[in-house]
């Protein structure tokens, strides 16, 4: 079982994050009972939390430490609603069926209403940033379309198995990337945080979001379906072929050559364990973990500007903890 990151066991963030639990609920209810059944899906399902958690804590890294103020709080939530929000499209996008150990919100009232549904938790984020001011509401709007451009150069790649790394480098960091780093930017301009601290944290939460999609791409082909909440192996037999695909793919060795035969094309669902077995075989898997290492000793050493404390401190260990999720052989 992965052990919890040390930013929900950092002191005092259980109750920070009982707020967060509380504000997510209270920011998408809505007076029709439907629709609020329909936003809480996924939120009612759980999840890690870390987009608002990572916003507390810079918060309070920046010096008042915890409790923080509510503004923080909503602007955490602000950005989990984008998360949530996407993954309601994405969902429909892959037809991914099963989430967080539940139904997918298309699997459970169908297509037109999850990307409505998706719609509304991202009005819901704008909303929340328009209170907060013009600069968390211009970083949230462009941090959306960032995650959308992400999004487009995935699509624009599926089933191709020359995709490059470079292209898997540039989706991942505007998908996955862009919205850590919105989450501690947040954190820190509610904070009230000086233009070296925002910079130090905003590229410590590009770098944590980048070491955070890596590792996810590895679990991806590494872990069951059990410790997975959803179908493993589903990026790659949707077409979305990660770094560790890429290298696997790029290999002079028997396993490459069967992969280049099994790729390219939709799988079946026994192709799809089949395949996995070959990305693991080569030296893909590993070359994913290496470079997720190396951005989670980024994201620690981006945070040299800050004063020291415990929750600086939090940070740089919730980023070395990414990496030990990955399950050992």
């Amino acid at each position: 079982m992965v052990a919890p990151s040390p930013l929900l066991s950092a002191p005092g963030m259980v109750p920070e994050m009982a707020r967060v639990d509380r504000a997510l609920l209270a920011s998408v209810a809505n007076r029709d009972p439907h629709i609020t059944e329909l936003a809480t899906h996924l939120i009612a399902a759980g999840g890690k939390r870390q987009r608002p958690a990572l916003s507390i804590v810079a918060a309070g890294a920046c010096g008042g430490g915890l409790p923080v103020v509510d503004e923080v709080v909503l602007g955490g939530v602000a950005v989990e609603l984008v998360q949530v929000g996407s993954l309601y499209h994405d969902d429909v996008i892959d037809d991914t069926r099963l989430r967080r150990g539940v139904p997918t919100a298309n699997a459970r009232f169908g297509n037109r209403e999850a990307i409505l549904g998706g719609d509304y938790l991202l009005a819901k984020a704008s909303e929340l940033a328009a209170q907060l001011g013009t600069a968390v509401s211009a970083l949230l709007g462009s941090t959306i379309a960032a995650m959308c451009e992400g999004q487009v150069l995935e699509l624009r790649a599926a089933y191709d198995t020359s995709r490059h790394e470079e292209a898997y480098l540039a989706s991942i960091a505007g998908k996955t990337a862009s919205v850590f780093a919105a989450a501690t930017r947040i954190g820190g301009i509610v904070a009230g945080a000086g233009p070296d601290a925002l910079e130090a944290l905003t590229a410590y939460g590009r770098s944590y979001g980048m070491a955070f999609q890596l590792v996810d791409d590895v679990l991806d082909l590494v872990a069951t379906e059990a410790e997975l909440g959803k179908p493993a192996g589903h990026d790659m037999a949707e077409g979305v072929y990660t770094l560790p695909v890429i290298r696997a793919l790029g290999g002079d060795d028997d396993a490459a050559v069967e992969l280049q035969t099994l790729l390219g094309r939709e799988l079946e669902p026994g192709e799809t364990e089949r395949a996995r077995k070959l990305v693991r075989a080569g030296s893909g898997v590993e070359a994913a973990v290496s470079l997720a290492h190396h951005h989670a000793a980024e994201a620690g050493t981006a945070l040299s500007p800050l004063p020291p404390g415990p929750l600086v401190e939090t940070l740089r260990s919730a980023a070395n903890a990414l990496v030990e999720a990955i399950p050992t052989a």
